[in-house]
C-alpha cells in the first residue's frame, strides 16, 4: 500500500467539485497531471526564455475535450512558480483580440481582472504589483538618498520609448503621489487606468492628467508595456493566457476575423523574431481553427506560412519546437494513472480511505470505450466527469457496490464535439463527424492490449 500523500482539503474540492461539473480546476492540477511530459517541457523551455529577456508563442491545439484548458491552466501555475505575471481569459463574442466596438478592450479588461503572481494566484494583483514597484523604488531611494520620485521616474524613463509609454508610466507616477500624499482616490484611479475602466480620454485626462486610455486598438501595444513593468516590479516576465480561440473562427464577419488574424500575426512575429521582451503567449483551439483554410488560421496565408507543421515529423516522430504543439491522445495506461490519481484525491490522499478497487478502474474503463469508442481515448471529459461522479455516489451511500452502479451510468460525447466540424488531415477542408458506439472501433484493441 502506498504511504498517504498530503492533499489540502481545499485543493481535494475544488479538484473534485471542478471536474464533477466538467470544468477545469483552478487549484491543485499537480495531484492530477499524467502524461504530456514532452509537452509541459517544450513550454518549461519557452518560460525560461522568457525570463532571460526573450519572448514566445504557442498554439495548444486539440479537440473539445481533450485537456488544452487543463494543459494551459498547468503550464500558468508553472509559469507563477518560475515568478512570472500571469493572465488568462477566455475569447467570446464580447472579448476579442481586434475590435472597434470595445470587444479587445473587454478582453483586456478580463485579463487584467485576472492578473496572478505566486502569492496572489487566483488573480487580482493589479494594485499588489504596482505596490512592489512602488515599495522597490522607495528602498532603492533611501539607499542612494534621493528623491523617491526621481528614481521612479529614472525606471520609468525605458516605457517612455514604447509606444503608448509616456501615458503608462505618468499613471504609475499618479499612483505613487497618491501614495505619498494619502490620496486613495489618486490612487484608485490609476489602477483603474491599468484595468482598462476608462471608457472616455475625457475622464482619464481629467483624473489623472493623461490623455489616451486602454482602447481596442492599443491592446498589444499595452501588454508589451505591461511585460517590461512587471519586470521593472520584480517578476521574471509576463505570460499570457488565451483559451477558446475557436471563437474567432465562429466570427461570421469575414473582415473581423481576418482583423484578428492580422493580430495574431504581429505576436507570431514577434515572438519568432524576438523582437518583444519577457512576454509569453499560449493560445488554445481546436482543430478546425488552425486547420480549415476557408475560415481557420490556414485561411490567412502568412500565417499558414508560419505555423505549418515540420514536413519531416510523420510515423510518429514529433516536433515541439514549432509554434503549434498538438495534444496527442492519451493511452490507455496514461488514463488507468489518471484514474488512481483521482481516486486519491478522493480519499484524500490516504490509500486506507479508497472507495474503488484497482479492478473497478479497469471495468470503469472498460465501460467507457464500449459505450463511447475512440471518443474516451481522444477527449476524456466526459469520461472523468462520470467517474468523479461515480465516487460523490459511493462516498455519501456506503451500502451501494461499484458494479450495480457501473451498469447505470450513461456517458455521451460532449455536445460540442459533436457540433463542431473536425478537420481533414492534409487539405485543411472539414466534415461532420458521424456518431458511434465503439463496439466495433479499433480502440477495444488497445484496450485488450492494456496491462496494469
Amino acid at each position: 500500500m502506498p504511504e498517504p500523500v498530503r492533499i489540502r482539503a481545499r485543493d481535494r474540492d475544488a479538484i473534485l467539485q471542478s471536474l464533477a461539473a466538467g470544468v477545469v480546476p483552478r487549484r491543485g492540477q499537480q495531484h492530477i497531471q499524467v502524461g504530456r511530459a514532452a509537452e509541459v517541457s517544450a513550454l518549461l523551455r519557452d518560460i525560461d526564455r522568457i525570463t532571460e529577456g526573450g519572448s514566445a508563442v504557442r498554439f495548444i491545439i486539440g479537440e473539445y475535450g481533450a485537456g488544452k484548458t487543463f494543459f494551459l491552466q498547468l503550464v500558468r501555475s508553472i509559469a507563477l512558480e518560475k515568478n512570472l505575471v500571469t493572465l488568462h481569459a477566455d475569447l467570446g463574442p464580447d472579448h476579442r483580440l481586434q475590435a472597434s466596438g470595445g470587444q479587445a478592450r473587454g478582453l483586456y479588461a478580463e485579463l487584467m481582472r485576472n492578473l496572478a503572481t505566486r502569492s496572489n494566484p487566483e488573480g487580482g494583483a493589479v494594485t499588489s504589483v504596482v505596490e512592489r514597484f512602488v515599495s522597490s523604488a522607495l528602498q532603492e531611494a533611501r539607499e542612494r538618498a534621493v528623491d523617491p520620485e526621481a528614481v521612479i521616474r529614472e525606471r520609468l524613463a525605458d516605457l517612455s520609448e514604447m509606444v503608448g509609454g509616456y501615458d503608462f508610466a505618468e499613471v504609475i507616477a499618479a499612483y505613487w503621489r497618491g501614495h505619498d500624499t494619502g490620496n486613495e482616490e489618486l490612487k484608485r484611479d490609476a489602477v483603474r487606468w491599468l484595468r482598462a475602466e476608462f471608457t472616455t480620454k475625457t475622464d482619464a485626462r481629467n483624473a489623472l492628467g493623461v490623455r489616451t486610455i486602454v482602447d481596442d486598438h492599443n491592446f498589444y501595444d499595452q501588454l508589451k508595456l505591461l511585460a517590461r513593468f512587471v519586470h521593472l516590479s520584480g517578476y521574471q516576465g509576463l505570460f499570457v493566457v488565451l483559451d477558446e480561440m475557436v471563437n474567432l473562427y465562429k466570427l461570421a464577419n469575414t473582415q473581423a476575423r481576418l482583423s484578428n488574424y492580422e493580430q495574431i500575426l504581429r505576436i507570431l512575429n514577434d515572438g519568432l523574431q524576438g523582437s518583444a521582451e519577457r512576454i509569453g503567449f499560449a493560445m488554445g483551439g481546436t482543430p478546425e481553427f488552425l486547420m480549415d483554410t476557408r475560415r481557420g488560421l490556414y485561411s490567412y496565408e502568412a500565417l499558414q506560412s508560419r505555423l505549418a507543421e515540420n514536413q519531416f515529423a510523420v510515423n510518429g516522430l514529433r516536433d515541439l519546437s514549432g509554434p503549434v504543439i498538438r495534444l496527442a491522445n492519451l493511452s490507455p495506461e496514461e488514463l488507468y494513472v489518471l484514474l488512481t490519481k483521482l481516486r486519491l484525491v478522493q480519499a484524500g490522499g490516504d490509500p486506507t480511505n479508497f472507495l474503488l478497487p484497482d479492478e473497478a478502474l479497469v471495468a470503469f474503463m472498460e465501460y467507457c470505450s464500449r459505450r463511447i469508442g475512440d471518443a474516451y481515448f481522444r477527449t476524456p471529459r466526459n469520461s472523468i466527469k462520470a467517474f468523479i461522479q461515480l465516487l460523490q455516489v459511493l462516498e455519501q451511500n456506503p451500502t451501494a457496490g461499484w458494479r450495480d452502479l457501473l451498469g447505470a451510468v450513461e456517458i455521451d460525447l460532449d455536445v460540442e464535439l459533436l457540433a463542431e466540424p473536425a478537420p481533414v488531415p492534409g487539405n485543411g477542408t472539414v466534415e461532420r463527424r458521424p456518431l458511434r458506439d465503439g463496439s466495433q472501433d479499433g480502440d477495444d484493441d488497445e484496450l485488450a492490449r492494456f496491462r496494469i
